[in-house]
């Protein structure tokens, strides 16, 4: 069975351009993005059969891997001059 890898750049396509100057500018947002891929990666792995984990660990990588994007698409969101969610219409 594959499993489909979920890129930040595939999941914000309208944000690419903030995504880019983000990694290149924010040391901090870099760290998340690159630590939210390999999760991903790690999580696809392990669905494909490639690594073993337990059913309970795997569920707890992969509420990881939401709570890291849903932070990271904040963070990109409010660089791309949208509210990031927060329902006060916040402009970046």
């Amino acid at each position: 069975m594959h499993v489909e890898h979920h890129p930040l750049v595939h999941d914000f396509p309208e944000l690419r351009q903030e995504l880019q100057r983000l990694r290149q500018q924010d040391a901090q947002f870099s760290r998340q993005a690159d630590e939210y891929e390999a999760l991903d990666k790690r999580i696809c792995r392990i669905e494909d059969g490639v690594e073993l984990l337990d059913d309970v660990t795997l569920q707890a990588l992969k509420l990881s891997r939401v709570a890291l994007k849903d932070d990271l698409a904040r963070q990109l969101k409010r660089a791309g001059g949208q509210c990031c969610g927060c329902g006060n219409g916040c402009k970046g």
